[in-house]
């Protein structure tokens, strides 16, 4: 079952993306290089509760 999750800038710790993700292949929090459109770059973002 895939579940709904929320990415978050690492730098300025804005909630920019929403996704799903299949948990049970995946357990481990995703962590992926997005755009954020607050720091106007590529950062990393984080998968949030």
């Amino acid at each position: 079952m895939r579940v709904r999750i929320t990415l978050a800038c690492t730098e300025c710790k804005q909630r920019n993306y929403n996704t799903t993700k299949e948990k049970k292949n995946h357990p481990e929090r995703l962590e992926t290089r997005k755009y954020c459109r607050f720091c106007r770059k590529h950062t990393v973002h984080k998968e949030t509760k």
